[in-house]
């Protein structure tokens, strides 16, 4: 396998060759050899002229190719393109819009769009093990800002003050480790406190602002900081993940600019996946993909 791309110039150029595609998807869906996603069979058969692979089980459709039962699956889009898009949108640190999308690999907007979304539902986390050790907990609101409205439309989308008429989204994170983040219906104390009893295990060390909403938590060791006296207490603080809701936001705001509140949580789910391979380079990177794609291999 050829060195695989560290830039976008070198993904466009790896990518165009169908080769590579095979062989770089192939490593990373089926590393113990390919298998019939339809039945799990190994004795399959590679049809070189077609470019797909035939099950010799006897089942209906026992043809399939490398987009079979994947986001990419009927989509007319070639693999160059679509693992062009891939390499895109990880690898940008404040995301990627659709506009941006389309300019670099010649595709419609609209196209780009789909793609887009189709790869932020690959992206997004199952629920995973639950969180344990030092715990940040954390309450934001995302919709647009007054400011940059024109007066008639600010007259009908901002109807109050404070989180009103914006959407109420939870972070979890464990320092020095991964974010979780889910859409809440509101802030109050049964919708925040469920969420974190569903994700962290009892007994953690939580660490929360002021909000009313977090009394209550007796089964944690829950320390509060009141942001109206300060933002860090020794290791009393939320620091972490305010420092993600600024990378959210700034992609949010200044990539995407306009996001409907039905999509935010895949938006989410985007910037949670760069959040938590923040730390992976170079071949690291390219190995924990090799490995995330290993252990969910028989659910693709």
């Amino acid at each position: 396998m050829e060195q695989e791309p560290t830039t976008l110039q070198e993904a466009i150029i790896y990518f165009s060759k169908p080769a590579n595609c095979r062989e770089y998807l192939v490593a990373r869906r089926w590393p113990k050899g390919v298998t019939c996603p339809r039945c799990g069979n190994l004795n399959v058969l590679f049809l070189e002229k077609y470019n797909r692979w035939h099950c010799r089980q006897g089942h209906a459709a026992p043809q399939f190719t490398l987009k079979t039962a994947t986001v990419m699956e009927d989509s007319p889009i070639g693999l160059d393109k679509w693992l062009t898009a891939m390499w895109q949108i990880v690898n940008s640190k404040n995301g990627i819009s659709s506009c941006e999308v389309h300019r670099a690999i010649g595709i419609t907007q609209k196209s780009a769009w789909f793609l887009d979304h189709r790869i932020r539902f690959a992206l997004g986390m199952g629920p995973g093990n639950k969180l344990s050790g030092q715990i940040e907990a954390d309450e934001t609101y995302i919709g647009g800002k007054a400011r940059n409205m024109h007066k008639d439309r600010r007259a009908v989308k901002i109807t109050g003050t404070g989180g009103k008429d914006k959407v109420a989204v939870m972070g979890i994170l464990k320092r020095g480790g991964n974010v979780r983040t889910k859409v809440v219906d509101n802030t109050r104390k049964k919708a925040l406190q469920g969420e974190l009893r569903e994700r962290v295990l009892a007994g953690s060390t939580i660490f929360t602002d002021a909000l009313q909403s977090y009394n209550g938590l007796d089964e944690f060791q829950h320390a509060v900081i009141d942001h109206a006296v300060s933002y860090v207490n020794g290791e009393v603080h939320t620091n972490g993940l305010e420092n993600f809701w600024s990378l959210l936001k700034r992609g949010l705001h200044g990539t995407y600019v306009s996001v409907e509140p039905y999509h935010l949580f895949r938006y989410l789910d985007e910037q949670a996946y760069r959040f938590n391979n923040r730390k992976l380079t170079g071949c690291g990177a390219v190995q924990h993909g090799r490995e995330r794609h290993r252990r969910e291999a028989a659910d693709v």
